[in-house]
């Protein structure tokens, strides 16, 4: 999770990175100047694509905004947890008089008109409320696996609803997705390294630590670390890590030639950037728990090239 920004629905003039591609293809990691329902978006859907996004970012805001305690944040999720229950019930689809009717109003009208499936929203709610319990007590996940398992609920359920929306259910389709949301969800992780650990959010699987024998205390500001130039553990470590990534983008890849019309070449885009932030990690020797990694202007025409080449 991680702060969220105003966004504006019209198209950024800078190139899609993994934090801005991830709120509808990857996940709820991230939702800073994301063009949502850009010009790629076909137009009929994307009042039901914003709406998705407002919703997943009304939650990522409640578990992360402010300086409420896990218990007040723990409670705002089952709030807004019991509003999406009545939206799903509402026959018409019509906003409740609860807290959040800019949410529920435009996502119960979407949840009408395309059948959105319910239990992918209450998998993202899910997936917010394991942060703050694995925040507020310093869980350290165990595995990729378990991390993969996280990324069940709070990334691959986004990719699931756009491919809902586009009409695509085959399992193929499904797989890929998951691969590519996770693989996003996985690179804003180790291309946040350097804002989540001083914050108490440990994504670093243990089993990776072991095998490289290092702790998370090696990562946070101040620890001892290799000369630039010189090769390390930690670097290793990453570079492990972002190669776990880069082998599951690659094995969603075909999807963009599932997804129909210009929502294919925006989808395109999506793998590039995330694929360009673990080009630009490693860039930088696999320091991104001392650096955030990001792209710029410059990086567009490669997307744009690579993309039309997939």
């Amino acid at each position: 999770m991680s702060p969220s920004h105003p966004v504006s629905p019209t198209p950024s003039p800078t190139p899609p990175t993994t934090s801005e591609v991830a709120p509808l293809t990857a996940g709820v990691g991230h939702y800073e100047n994301f063009p949502v329902a850009s010009w790629l978006c076909p137009p009929r859907l994307r009042p039901a694509v914003m709406a998705i996004y407002h919703f997943a970012r009304t939650a990522d805001d409640l578990a992360d905004e402010g300086d409420a305690s896990a218990e007040q944040r723990l409670a705002e999720l089952a709030a807004f947890r019991q509003a999406l229950d009545a939206c799903l019930a509402a026959p018409s689809g019509a906003p409740t008089n609860g807290r959040w009717p800019h949410i529920f109003g435009p996502l119960g009208r979407a949840m009408r008109e395309h059948a959105l499936p319910g239990a992918l929203l209450h998998d993202l709610i899910s997936a917010f409320e394991q942060d703050v319990r694995h925040t507020a007590s310093g869980h350290r996940y165990a595995s990729t696996a378990e991390l993969l398992d996280y990324c069940r609920l709070s990334a691959n359920p986004v990719g699931r609803l756009l491919l809902h929306l586009y009409g695509i259910s085959d399992p193929a389709s499904l797989q890929h997705s998951d691969q590519i949301c996770s693989a996003l969800q996985l690179i804003n992780f180790w291309q946040d390294l350097s804002v989540d650990l001083p914050r108490g959010r440990h994504y670093l699987p243990a089993d990776a630590l072991q095998r490289h024998a290092l702790g998370i205390e090696d990562f946070l500001p101040g620890a001892a670390a290799a000369a630039q130039g010189s090769p390390c553990a930690q670097q290793a470590l990453v570079s492990e890590l972002c190669a776990q990534a880069r082998g599951l983008m690659q094995m969603g890849a075909p999807l963009v030639h599932r997804v129909p019309g210009r929502a294919g070449w925006e989808l395109r885009l999506v793998v590039q950037g995330g694929l360009r932030i673990l080009d630009a990690i490693a860039e930088r020797e696999y320091r991104s728990w001392q650096t955030r990694p990001k792209l710029g202007r410059a990086d567009l025409p490669r997307l744009i090239w690579r993309a039309l080449w997939m």
